[in-house]
């Protein structure tokens, strides 16, 4: 296993490898098929998906059926074959909303008698997307951040017994956990799995900023459901052992700290410095909610481009990225509809160019390729996390994924941020096809967003498959190179608001390298007889990896 220090140093070794790397040798059809990608073309295709009348593609509703269409139209204009259920182009999705009633009660009862706790300003309690009414009454103990990362030399759970108890955590990781692994070791999934792992009944996440409160709820909370009624993914559900999820405030978590005798300040001092303070809390919680539903039909749409080699063709290189946006909503300056022209309408175009680039190329690659769009992204990356676990080709087969979200089409594309290639070895493949296009390969200039985990890619990484995301890089072409700090600006005027519609923001060339960059990635992948790997000791592949005999291609 590798150690923290050396997980540190692979943010620059990405760098250092890259600057010696060499570009890929494309043919000549395939180098005048990319060529033909029309910076026009992007721009309709994103004209049309972020129109008006598509009234922000929300799920279920008539305006996603209309990028539905738009998509599959696009597919067999292209000679893209159907990939999804049926010899369809569609995977049906099964969205439940799920809204906890107000008659949610949360008792914590300590030697000193009940406390006296108020729901929607003291605690949340998030529904339960299976069962209508539930109740639990259990111990308290508190487990830090929740965490067990034993190649970290980190265990929450090393020195209590959670089994039949609710953990009491508190969000955040390690200083010395690199950005990546922290993103994944917060992700409330993560930390219910954990706690399961460990025979925990319940998770209560705590506070200790009082201005911080706990969450409102009241828009309800999304999971996708199998045909079966169960489950099928979820952010916030991993089992019906876990019989509660709630958020406490700060007076909350300072009250049950009090219990056991822990100074706040020094617990999260010690939390912070990679050293656990878990400990039991002489406290029990009864708690009891009634959950209610909305169920919501919608669709991953899935086009297939055949491989050509006869044994690699039943693998298959991923082309990911989501059709949905946030629908209607608060008015910003007169308008509701939030259209969603960036995110993702400018996304969707890029797999649409790809296809394009494909049906100029009558000698397909080796490899399959599948041209994955997806719902219910800004619902937490559900639509991508249902595909990735229940693909409508066989997961093993599923080699690499390359996703799409917001490539943020505002400014020319000197430089790039792959987010997720440093952990296997499509490192090397971006770096290729970077070269290829002159453009320079850096570090993420905001770790601290997290989008490792808040696009698409992440879906696919925790089902064992390596991905990435190629964001744009901080190069200008007058040398500021402080392309981050203008992006940080644009957002803070168009990200998730109605602004977010076609406008003179675009830069439709920057567009057009993003999509011929991009066909490159996945193109040389479908082309090597040899499956991405993780890399050896790698966080992610040691937790999610395919086994060994697994990630030989099937043609050797």
């Amino acid at each position: 296993m590798r150690s923290i220090s050396t997980l540190l140093c692979l943010g620059g070794l990405f760098i250092a490898q890259t600057a010696f790397a060499q570009a890929p040798e494309v043919s000549r059809k395939v180098a005048k098929a990319m060529k033909k990608v029309e910076p026009a073309a992007i721009k309709e295709h994103i004209s049309y998906l972020a129109d008006d009348k598509l009234k922000g593609r929300m799920p279920g509703t008539e305006g996603y059926q209309m990028a539905v269409d738009y998509v599959i139209a696009k597919y067999k204009k292209a000679g893209v074959q159907p990939g999804g259920e049926n010899g369809s182009y569609l995977q049906t999705v099964r969205i439940r909303k799920a809204y906890t009633g107000n008659d949610a009660s949360l008792v914590a009862t300590s030697k000193n008698g009940p406390m006296a706790l108020e729901h929607g300003k003291d605690f949340a309690i998030y529904p339960s997307a299976e069962e209508q009414q539930v109740s639990v009454e259990a111990p308290l103990v508190f487990a830090g951040y929740g965490i067990t990362a034993p190649d970290l030399n980190y265990d929450d759970y090393a020195s209590i017994d959670a089994k039949g108890k609710i953990v009491v955590i508190l969000r955040g990781t390690p200083a010395s956990f690199p950005g990546t692994v922290a993103a994944y070791s917060m992700d409330m999934h993560t930390i219910l799995k954990n706690a399961a792992s460990h025979g925990a009944v319940g998770v209560i996440v705590g506070t200790t900023n009082p201005k911080a409160g706990v969450p409102n709820l009241q828009k309800g909370v999304n999971s996708i459901m199998g045909a079966d009624g169960k489950v099928a993914v979820s952010r916030n559900f991993v089992t019906d052992q876990i019989r509660l999820l709630a958020n406490v405030n700060a007076e909350t978590t300072l009250a049950f700290f009090k219990t056991a005798g822990l100074d706040a300040e020094k617990t999260a001092a010690s939390l912070k410095a990679g050293v656990p303070a878990s400990a039991t809390l002489p406290v029990s919680v009864k708690a009891s909610y009634t959950s209610s539903y909305k169920n919501i039909e919608s669709y991953n749409v899935v086009g297939k481009i055949e491989g050509s080699d006869a044994k690699l063709k039943d693998e298959y290189v991923v082309h990911s990225a989501h059709l949905d946006h946030v629908g209607i909503g608060t008015p910003v300056n007169g308008d509701s509809i939030y259209n969603g022209a960036h995110d993702n309408a400018s996304g969707v175009a890029s797999i649409l160019e790809i296809a394009n680039i494909y049906s100029k190329v009558k000698a397909k690659p080796k490899r399959s390729v599948l041209l994955v769009m997806v719902t219910a992204e800004e619902m937490g990356l559900l639509g991508s996390a249902y595909f990735a676990k229940y693909p409508t080709v066989p997961k093993e087969k599923i080699v690499a994924d390359i996703n799409t979200d917001m490539p943020t089409i505002i400014a020319p594309l000197l430089a790039v941020v792959p987010l997720g290639a440093n952990h296997s070895s499509l490192e090397q493949v971006v770096a290729g096809a970077s070269r290829y296009f002159n453009l320079d390969v850096e570090s993420d200039p905001e770790p601290e967003q997290n989008r490792f985990i808040r696009s698409d890619q992440y879906s696919f990484v925790v089902q064992g498959i390596p991905a990435l995301h190629i964001k744009y890089g901080n190069k200008t072409a007058d040398g500021k190179n402080n392309l981050s700090e203008y992006v940080q600006k644009w957002r803070e005027v168009h990200y998730h608001k109605p602004q977010d519609e076609l406008n003179d923001t675009f830069d439709f060339e920057a567009g057009k390298k993003y999509v011929q960059l991009n066909f490159l990635i996945g193109y040389q992948i479908a082309q090597n007889p040899e499956r991405p790997t993780w890399k050896q000791g790698d966080f992610f592949g040691s937790r999610f990896g395919q086994p060994a005999t697994m990630q030989q291609s099937s043609a050797k």
